[in-house]
């Protein structure tokens, strides 16, 4: 049996997320920040750590991914 939460679309799961967002009072352009943050921390670590196989997969230049994970701190 699936639970609730396997049972939701994408579009149901992002907006369970940001309506936990909005509650919080969090400004979009954190929220946005976050989001760019931890999605880019997934895809480097699905690629373990190769930034330049990252930086395609964003639709990147390796570059402008090496300047978005120094300005996010992004680990």
């Amino acid at each position: 049996m699936q639970s609730g939460s396997e049972t939701l679309n994408f579009h149901q799961k992002m907006e369970r997320l940001i309506l936990e967002m909005v509650e919080q009072d969090l400004p979009l352009k954190e929220a946005l920040r976050e989001f760019e943050k931890i999605y880019i921390e997934i895809v480097i670590r699905n690629h373990k750590g190769n930034k330049t196989k990252a930086a395609k997969t964003l639709g990147l230049h390796r570059n402008t991914l090496h300047n978005l994970c120094r300005s996010l701190k992004v680990k």
